[in-house]
């Protein structure tokens, strides 16, 4: 099957804390004595959106998901203290032993999959299978080709967009100049900065505009949360070493996994997906044709279906 499985809510939610400051919101959904796979989502900062729920056969799966620190249900929102990526691994093992589970596919998309990267290297005997998407490696080299030079060239229109709310002088280090907007700006100012970025995003992420992607991106709580802690990551390289998840794979090199990339992915473009796999000869690489950066682009849709349908053949 590559269509989406039906809507459905999840038969527990629960809340974790795993600092004096941040408490995690999860849920499970799905099949309680199911294959356990856990759902790592976007951003960083963009939370868990009910949609990706549907890619999961609920009579197979024990699907948990949760929103990573300072986004979605999780509290405080908008936090930038203590959110690295080491404690998001963190809090990824510390929700496996809080639920009982022993072993777990990990699922990424995006950020998701740098983070189900960063997490499968440093446990690797916790994962069973790892099936990501919309590659990201956390280099300087992507981030630069996101805000500063490169996807500027397809998109000049909405690019003037994202422009807009910096200084001209400014201009010649966004992620920099956005940084200053996110922690030193008034919060008028914070929230107009960040509907400008997530709207650059949004408008990138699938093969054709979505408007109603627009709007959710664009929503004040999702736009601030979203944007600033992405900046704050990104400005940090990702708190990551150069070359560290490509270094990793040896770790994780025996562990069955499934790579996706829209062929067109102006965010995540192709070629780091295709770096991963070299250095990964075991990974099975999808390069999806006529889709983006988006899941929820049907080539990619129904790759990623189909990957996770595999891991739960009988």
């Amino acid at each position: 099957m590559t269509e989406l499985y039906p809507e459905i809510e999840p038969y527990e939610s629960g809340r974790l804390k795993v600092s004096d400051l941040h408490e995690l919101h999860y849920e499970l959904i799905g099949n309680p004595k199911g294959k356990p796979a856990v759902y790592l989502h976007g951003g960083p900062g963009s939370g868990c959106n009910p949609y990706y729920r549907r890619y999961f056969n609920p009579e197979k799966y024990l699907l948990v998901m949760f929103d990573q620190r300072g986004c979605g249900k999780s509290t405080p929102h908008n936090e930038l203290r203590e959110n690295t990526t080491q404690l998001l691994v963190s809090d990824i093992e510390r929700l496996r032993e809080h639920l009982g589970i022993k072993q777990w596919l990990v699922y990424g998309s995006s950020w998701g999959s740098t983070l189900a990267l960063a997490y499968a290297q440093a446990h690797p005997q916790v994962v069973t299978e790892m099936v990501m998407s919309g590659i990201f490696l956390g280099s300087k080299e992507e981030v630069s080709w996101l805000y500063q030079s490169g996807a500027n060239a397809m998109f000049p229109d909405y690019w003037e967009d994202f422009i807009s709310v910096i200084d001209e002088e400014e201009r010649h280090d966004m992620l920099a100049a956005y940084h200053r907007k996110f922690t030193q700006a008034p919060k008028a100012e914070q929230l107009r900065a960040a509907k400008a970025w997530s709207l650059w995003e949004a408008r990138l992420l699938k093969l054709n505009l979505d408007p109603d992607l627009e709007k959710e991106f664009i929503a004040d709580e999702f736009a601030i949360a979203h944007a600033r802690i992405e900046c704050h990551y990104f400005t940090n390289d990702c708190f990551l070493k150069p070359g560290q998840l490509i270094a990793g794979v040896e770790r994780i090199k025996d562990i069955p996994a499934v790579v996706v990339n829209g062929r067109y992915d102006m965010i995540c473009p192709p070629k780091y997906a295709w770096k991963l796999h070299k250095a990964w000869p075991k990974s099975k690489i999808i390069i999806a044709p006529a889709a983006a950066h988006s899941g929820r682009d049907i080539p990619n849709q129904q790759a990623l279906i189909a990957a996770l349908d595999n891991f739960v053949a009988v």
